[in-house]
């Protein structure tokens, strides 16, 4: 997926999958990336909410629209 340009179509881009399965590759540094599949679930002023894992060991990562400007993270739909 090409990366948006500005603040504005992050956020576009990520309201409008909510809900939809998402991969999730993170920049853990030194050419380390962690990849996690998940649902977009929520959606704040500052940051978006993803749930990942199983039924039985859900947990959620937050991350900021800037995190995905920066290429920090990046989102696979």
């Amino acid at each position: 997926m090409r990366q948006p340009a500005n603040m504005c179509k992050v956020y576009n881009m990520i309201q409008d999958n909510i809900g939809k399965r998402v991969l999730v590759r993170t920049n853990q540094g030194r050419n380390r990336f962690d990849e996690e599949e998940g649902v977009i679930e929520e959606m704040h002023p500052h940051v978006f909410c993803i749930k990942v894992g199983e039924e039985d060991n859900l947990k959620t990562l937050s991350f900021s629209y800037t995190d995905v400007l920066i290429r920090d993270v990046e989102l696979v739909f």
